[in-house]
């Protein structure tokens, strides 16, 4: 049955205006970003192909070109249409971070380093530089690395906070096994970042875990 014969209170484009975002699934949100299915598909079971073929909704947003393309009614304008749409988010939460002190905005913060770390089959390195009132200067991958690990010097953090004028930075790496909780050597990292850029007048103020399902902040853990 073609989406447009389902009751309209249960069609994913009707059900988010009347209900907002929010209420419908993974699988409807894809619905509504493919417009239609395949023969003999409809869009939202399309959806539901992918979702289960990738594992998650994060993994196929996740996904290289060639990997996208393999699966039946997917190609290069699809692809380059969800890039588009994930570059638009990451966009507008970073535009949310430089519009005032990054510490009232928690919840925006985490939405922003998921939307760029969540997913990625490498580990990578975030600096978040501040100014003196917290406000974002400029957000950087400074080191990335393999499944397992990423080298992180300090020497060349106290660099680039200088070359940026930083008062203040916050840290963010992603675990690629999916498990945010952070390891001895994070807290050991994160202890050498705060001394050393404590010699140049910058504060250490976060660092985030991010993991496939949770964010770990050393600040709430009381780790800063």
């Amino acid at each position: 049955m073609a989406i447009s014969d389902w009751p309209e209170a249960e069609r994913p484009r009707e059900k988010l205006i009347e209900k907002g975002a929010a209420a419908l699934s993974d699988a409807e949100l894809l619905a509504i970003f493919l417009r239609t299915g395949i023969t003999g598909v409809s869009a939202v079971e399309l959806a539901r192909k992918l979702l289960t073929h990738f594992g998650s909704l994060t993994k196929l947003c996740a996904a290289s070109l060639h990997e996208f393309s393999e699966l039946p009614g997917m190609g290069p304008a699809k692809f380059a249409q969800l890039q588009a749409v994930m570059e638009m988010a990451k966009r507008a939460l970073a535009e949310e971070l430089k519009n005032g002190d990054i510490m009232d905005s928690p919840q925006s913060v985490r939405n922003y380093l998921c939307l760029s770390l969540k997913g990625k089959p490498y580990e990578v390195f975030v600096g978040i530089f501040l100014d003196a009132r917290h406000r974002t200067i400029v957000t950087e991958e400074l080191f990335n690395g393999t499944l397992t690990q990423a080298s992180v010097y300090p020497r060349e953090v106290v660099k680039r906070a200088l070359f940026h004028n930083a008062a203040a930075m916050i840290f963010a790496h992603n675990h690629p096994s999916g498990i945010a909780e952070p390891s001895t050597a994070d807290e050991i990292l994160t202890q050498s970042l705060k001394q050393a850029l404590a010699l140049v007048d910058v504060k250490v103020l976060d660092h985030f875990v991010i993991g496939s399902s949770e964010v770990v902040s050393f600040a709430e853990r009381g780790l800063i």
